[in-house]
């Protein structure tokens, strides 16, 4: 959960008129991108879209809060604010890493930012850093940070060591522009360690995914420089970087991989200037929720860097040190389980023997590559002779791919044994190419995506949510919607995704009258009760929306990332004020069609273009609400409003065979352009669209 932490009381505070396409904040980078724990240090936020009258700081996880600084303002004057001083302060204990972060502004709430907690002090670039001889010093450990700011921008820091000491290197920077949601060109970035001569002592480019790490033992005492650039010398005023360099352990993971709550687990650590002994012993508290996690461990007097692990309730089974390399040769398991396990030389592949019945039904799926583990993994299913039944290489989870792997609702043909193989694609291997398979019954379930991630409400006016659904293992249920942990003054309407091959589903808010500035996380969620067959004992399901932010793809493409939370913010009176429906509750006829009058009122210096809809578009369909056989007829809508006027409609058409419906919710939308990508979605009262049976 975010903290919300209210800024200082200012003139900025003050009510602002709306001019005409009013943006909410992009933020495009934090600098310095990285604060030390048990530090306070301002870092300033730079933006597309004025994050003038800023006054919350949203931070994830705990531990870290932040204050607006209020830049100084002339009385009367309203000018954009596109680079703003926020305080952040990180308490001594709380867990390095990436935290996402946003500012509530009266103009909604911003696009996420990413900030990175360290341990050391933090040492930002200054001055002409373009060379050796002019290297900005680092006293170790350290944290260096900067900007790949231009092309050929080479940033130099220099340091010196003692014969015989080992550092880590470890660079952030393209990962932390993938939640960036108008950055369209990233960084690749490359470190070098050169001598005092310029010879190079390493180099790294590509490590944890796009970004280096170099584990370095100096020989010889002296002065030394670390040099960080893009591998193809571009640059961009928004490439912020953090270089971690320390000589503590670093871990990077730990074997196994999947750990069970409230058991203690002695690990395996993995990664360099590790302890002797190379184990530690880690016990996940029984609160900890299943899923990803990342854990510091006790290493003597001092803590690990935090290492990914996955919290599992699954059975935990490990691989054993026998051959496991062959089908006729595979490790014994009971399904369901969690199998442990590591593709440990090149070429290594492991077998899993498993009994199963004619028609049980498992899903597969691996658990790797996702937290940091080197295995890119491959997984297939064979039957007792080695003929396979099923494979996969990469995984996708609604709108994104993953390297990871996933078998899904994988049927035997027989009563029989069966084998699950698991290797590394480019048959690699290594301490570091752990896994984790989850094998579980495939039982029907669903999962839900919410898009996008936030919300901007205005007094008086509307909101939407559009929540998408897939459908697993042979679900066909209705959902029903709802949102939780929403601010003082809004109230919403949850509507619903309908069964069968229903897909979408919306939920409407409304911010009061004289509801206040505000902004909150909020939690969205589905839940059905569905029967698999007729007279079955119906199933309760549940599942909370993966929320995803929209990010600009070049060539104007929509793209998505899944990030930490919806926001839901209350700001100042917009563009549009309001919109009115001729009708609220509509029954249509198969083959019948109808039209809502729509009206809209617009701020006083609002002229441009606004367009109606009752989907969500960009180029092509997002999500689509409307019963199935009902359809927006763009070709009989008035759905573009020009200039001062303030009035369309949209007209929906029931086709000859479209099934009974009743009351499925509708946004009617009104949608004012930003950029070619991006626009401000407002919408009406909700529309209940009912089909009435065919005569």
């Amino acid at each position: 959960m975010r903290y919300l932490i209210p800024a200082l009381v200012c003139v900025l505070l003050l009510p602002l008129t709306a001019s005409a396409q009013t943006g909410y904040p992009m933020v495009m980078s934090l600098k310095p991108v990285a604060v030390q724990a048990g530090q306070t240090a301002e870092v300033e936020f730079n933006t597309r879209y004025s994050m003038l009258g800023a006054y919350r700081v949203l931070v994830s996880g705990n531990g870290v809060t932040g204050e607006v600084i209020p830049p100084e303002v002339k009385e009367g004057e309203k000018p954009s604010i596109t680079k703003l001083k926020v305080k952040i302060t990180a308490a001594a204990n709380a867990l390095p890493g990436v935290r996402d972060v946003r500012l509530a502004t009266p103009q909604g709430a911003s696009t996420i930012g990413q900030l990175v907690i360290v341990r050391d002090p933090v040492t930002y670039e200054s001055g002409d850093n373009n060379s050796r001889d002019k290297a900005n010093e680092l006293t170790l450990p350290a944290t260096a940070c900067g900007v790949i700011e231009k092309n050929e921008d080479v940033d130099f820091f220099k340091f010196s060591v003692e014969a015989g000491v080992e550092l880590n290197f470890h660079c952030r920077c393209g990962r932390l522009q993938d939640r960036i949601h108008d950055l369209q060109n990233h960084a690749d970035p490359m470190i070098t360690i050169r001598n005092s001569m310029g010879g190079t002592v390493a180099a790294s480019d590509n490590h944890f995914f796009g970004d280096p790490f170099l584990a370095v033992k100096f020989d010889r005492a002296g002065e030394y420089f670390l040099e960080i650039r893009d591998v193809r010398y571009q640059g961009n005023a928004y490439w912020e970087y953090a270089v971690e360099i320390a000589n503590r352990p670093f871990v990077s993971n730990v074997y196994p991989l999947g750990i069970a709550r409230e058991q203690e687990t002695q690990v395996e650590l993995i990664g360099t200037q590790l302890p002797e002994a190379k184990t530690a012993s880690m016990t996940l508290g029984k609160d900890l929720a299943e899923g990803p996690a990342w854990s510091q461990l006790k290493l003597g007097d001092d803590v690990s860097n935090p290492a990914p692990v996955y919290v599992t309730s699954l059975p935990v089974v490990l691989e054993t040190a026998d051959d496991n390399n062959a089908p006729d040769a595979g490790q014994i398991v009971t399904l369901p389980a969690g199998i442990n396990g590591r593709i440990s030389t090149e070429s290594d592949v492991d077998c899993f023997r498993f009994e199963a019945k004619k028609g049980d039904k498992f899903t597969f799926e691996v658990r790797a590559r996702r937290y940091q583990s080197s295995i890119d993994p491959y997984i297939r299913v064979l039957n007792a002779e080695g003929k396979q039944l099923s494979e996969n290489d990469d995984l996708r989870d609604f709108k994104r791919g993953f390297a990871d792997s996933r078998i899904e609702n994988w049927a035997a043909p027989a009563d029989g044994t069966y084998v699950l193989e698991i290797r590394d694609m480019h048959l690699r291997g290594g301490d570091s190419f752990v896994y984790f398979i989850e094998a579980t019954r495939a039982e029907p379930h669903f999962t839900l995506y919410a898009d996008t991630d936030k919300t901007l409400l205005t007094p008086g006016t509307n909101g939407v949510v559009f929540v998408q659904l897939e459908r697993k293992n042979g679900f066909t249920g209705e959902v029903q919607l709802h949102i939780d942990g929403l601010p003082p003054g809004v109230e919403a309407v949850c509507g619903r995704i309908l069964p069968d091959k229903g897909r979408d589903g919306c939920i409407i808010l409304r911010a009061a009258p004289d509801a206040k500035l505000d902004i909150a996380d909020v939690t969205i969620s589905g839940t059905s009760s569905w029967s698999p067959a007729e007279g079955a004992a119906p199933l309760d399901l549940a599942a909370v929306a993966t929320v995803y932010q929209e990010m600009y793809q070049p060539g104007g493409g929509r793209g998505h990332w899944p990030v930490d939370a919806h926001t839901v913010s209350i700001g100042d009176p917009n563009d549009i004020r309001g919109i009115k429906l001729s009708e609220s509750d509509i029954v249509l006829k198969p083959g019948e069609s109808k039209k809502i009058e729509v009206e809209i009122v617009r701020s006083d210096e609002y002229d441009k273009n606004v367009t109606l809809d009752v989907r969500f578009f960009h180029l092509s369909e997002f999500c689509n609400t409307l019963p199935p056989g009902v359809k927006f007829d763009e070709g009989k809508s008035s759905k573009l409003i020009t200039g001062k006027n303030t009035k369309g409609h949209v007209v929906l058409t029931a086709d000859a065979n479209a099934a009974p419906v009743d009351r499925q919710l509708v946004p009617v939308t009104a949608n004012v352009s930003l950029n070619f990508v991006m626009k401000t979605t407002f919408s009406a009262d909700p529309l209940w669209v009912s089909v009435a049976p065919k005569e």
